[in-house]
């Protein structure tokens, strides 16, 4: 005798029961069911597979994702005009679902006064659950631990541990470009970042030491920090090719930092990739895609910290533990023709 089929059984089985038969969460059950593209062979299978034993109909998934719930969850963000809010947001509301869950977006523009507002008129919604988006990787006051629905940070973390944070691994990020640049066979590699005070800043910097270490090396010169302008880039790749002229690579800590040191590469007659290698972070398209040459850039994959985080909220909703913590998401390498001849 099959325990679950008989405890279900004697009412209309849920979507939840369906995604804990399966073993896979909510978010996922429902992709499946829905036949999206991401999801794998043998879990939409799975998937399938359980509903048809519980005898799971749609009509009841939408029933079940509700039963007791408003069907909304409030986004909170203090960068609304901001490039890193945008792709966050575009990759919660691809996990959340067109027409499935509704999302109430506030932007508190870095008031914490504002934010408490914006944060009781969500409450006062009786929304399911808080994603809250922050404007720079550094921790952020945490909401509270007495709210009646579940929060998730996202690339800005908590301050108190026992919240659940996701954010790009900086770190690692910086590592990445460096070993990018010593596989493309450069040794004199130069930094230039940002404003020092950034946890961004600090993080790609150690990342970046770390992988000079590892092949013996280390940084040409002090890093350089200052703002996250291209004027800053131009400045500095200026000052930085005056005193090191046999600098062969600059690992830089924002695009726009590197746009400006492509600009002051162009005027001193050296050759973007042949002569200098230049390497960008965020990948900013606008600015990566039609810079001269192409930039290559570290991508923080900020839709997939948002898919992250509103399924982080959609476990949440449905009673899973979530975890607390801060936790870093994988960055990736993108290569264009700032580090490599295209050919």
């Amino acid at each position: 005798m099959n325990v679950t089929t008989n405890e279900t059984s004697s009412r209309t089985a849920t979507l939840s029961d369906v995604a804990k038969r399966a073993g896979v969460s909510i978010a996922t059950a429902s992709k499946a069911l829905n036949n999206r593209d991401d999801v794998a062979v043998a879990t939409r299978q799975r998937v399938l597979r359980a509903a048809d034993e519980l005898s799971f109909t749609p009509n009841a998934m939408a029933k079940g994702l509700l039963a007791g719930r408003t069907g909304t969850v409030g986004l909170l963000t203090s960068d609304l005009e901001g490039r890193f809010m945008i792709p966050i947001l575009m990759g919660a509301e691809d996990a959340f679902g067109a027409g499935q869950i509704n999302v109430f977006l506030c932007d508190a523009r870095g008031d914490a006064i504002r934010e408490q507002h914006h944060l009781k008129a969500l409450l006062s919604r009786r929304v399911d659950g808080i994603i809250v988006v922050g404007r720079q990787t550094d921790p952020r006051p945490s909401l509270g631990q007495d709210l009646p629905v579940p929060v998730v940070y996202a690339y800005a973390p908590s301050d108190d541990p026992r919240d659940l944070s996701l954010t790009p691994d900086n770190y690692s990020g910086g590592r990445l470009a460096v070993d990018h640049l010593l596989a493309c066979g450069r040794t004199r590699i130069a930094h230039i970042t940002g404003d020092p005070a950034y946890a961004a800043a600090q993080d790609r910097l150690a990342g970046a030491r770390a992988g000079l270490e590892a092949a013996g090396l280390s940084l040409v010169g002090e890093p350089m920090f200052s703002e996250w302008t291209e004027h800053w880039g131009r400045d500095a790749a200026a000052m930085l090719l005056e005193r090191h002229p046999d600098v062969d690579a600059i690992f830089c800590g924002s695009d726009q930092i590197a746009r400006g040191a492509l600009d002051t590469a162009r005027d001193l007659g050296r050759r973007v990739p042949d002569d200098l290698a230049i390497i960008g972070y965020d990948n900013w398209e606008v600015l990566s895609t039609n810079s001269r040459p192409e930039l290559t850039s570290i991508d923080a994959n900020l839709q997939m910290l948002g898919r992250q985080a509103a399924q982080r909220v959609f476990d949440a909703i449905d009673g899973v533990d979530i975890g607390s913590g801060e936790h870093h998401l994988p960055v990736r390498l993108v290569i264009r023709g700032s580090t490599i001849p295209r050919r």
